[in-house]
C-alpha cells in the first residue's frame, strides 16, 4: 500500500479508528506452490501488539502458514468515490478510504486451554452480555464444535495506516468536497472533516 507523507496515520489515530468497532478484516497468507494469496474474511480481536482469532480446521489458510507464517491483516472502511467535478482543477477523481494493514507472524494454537482462552476472549469482546457460558474444552455448550476449530495468534511486526482524504489539498478545498458527501457517504465525510480539523485546529462538523 502506497502511503504518502500527508495521508499516513499515526498509532494513536489508527488505534482510535479501530476502537470504534472495526474488528473485521481480510487476512492474507502467501499461497502454496506459487499460487495466488489465500484470503480469509474474518473477525479478530486486537490485544496490544497481538491479534487473536480462530478458524475452522479445513480452512486452506493453515497449509499456507505452514509454508510461510508471514501474513497480513487489512482493515478498510470509510471509503467513497470522490468525483472529479467536486475537486478543484484539473478535476481528477480519486478514492477516499482509511486502511490499516498489520504485517504479522502467524502461530496456530491447538492446545485446548490456549484455544479456549482465545474463544473466550472473542466471546467477551463480541458478546459481552451473552449468558450462555464460557468455552471449556469437552464441556457443553460448545463441546461438539470445539474440536473443529483452531486458534490463531498473530504477532504484529509492523503496522501501515493510511487515511486518504485529500490532505494534500488546501483545507478549504478539502472541506468543500466533504459537503458533496453529505447524505451519501457518512463515514468518508466524517473522516474527511476530522482530518481537515487536524490540519486547521478546528472541530469536525
Amino acid at each position: 500500500m502506497l502511503i504518502r507523507s500527508w495521508d499516513r496515520g499515526d498509532e494513536q489515530e489508527w488505534r482510535a479508528w479501530l476502537a470504534e468497532g472495526r474488528d473485521f478484516g481480510l487476512l492474507a497468507a502467501n499461497g502454496p506452490d506459487g499460487r495466488g494469496p489465500v484470503l480469509v474474511p474474518t473477525h479478530f480481536l486486537l490485544d496490544g501488539d497481538v491479534i487473536l482469532l480462530h478458524l475452522a480446521k479445513p480452512n486452506p489458510f493453515w497449509s499456507a502458514i505452514a509454508a510461510d507464517p508471514h501474513v497480513t491483516l487489512a482493515v478498510t472502511d470509510d471509503f467513497a468515490y470522490a468525483a472529479g467535478q467536486w475537486r478543484a482543477a484539473p478535476h481528477i477523481p480519486t478514492s477516499y478510504y482509511a486502511s490499516v494493514q498489520f504485517s504479522c507472524t502467524a502461530e496456530p494454537v491447538d492446545d485446548p486451554a490456549g484455544k479456549a482462552a482465545i474463544l473466550n476472549r472473542q466471546l467477551a469482546h463480541f458478546e459481552p452480555d451473552w449468558p450462555g457460558g464460557s468455552v471449556t474444552p469437552g464441556q457443553a455448550p460448545y463441546a461438539d464444535q470445539f474440536s473443529g476449530l483452531r486458534g490463531l495468534r498473530l504477532t504484529v511486526r509492523r503496522v501501515d495506516a493510511k487515511f486518504k482524504y485529500d490532505d494534500k489539498k488546501p483545507p478549504a478545498e478539502q472541506a468543500a468536497v466533504a459537503e458533496h458527501l453529505t447524505g451519501r457517504d457518512a463515514g468518508a465525510r466524517a473522516q474527511l472533516l476530522r482530518r481537515n480539523a487536524r490540519r486547521t485546529g478546528g472541530c469536525p462538523v
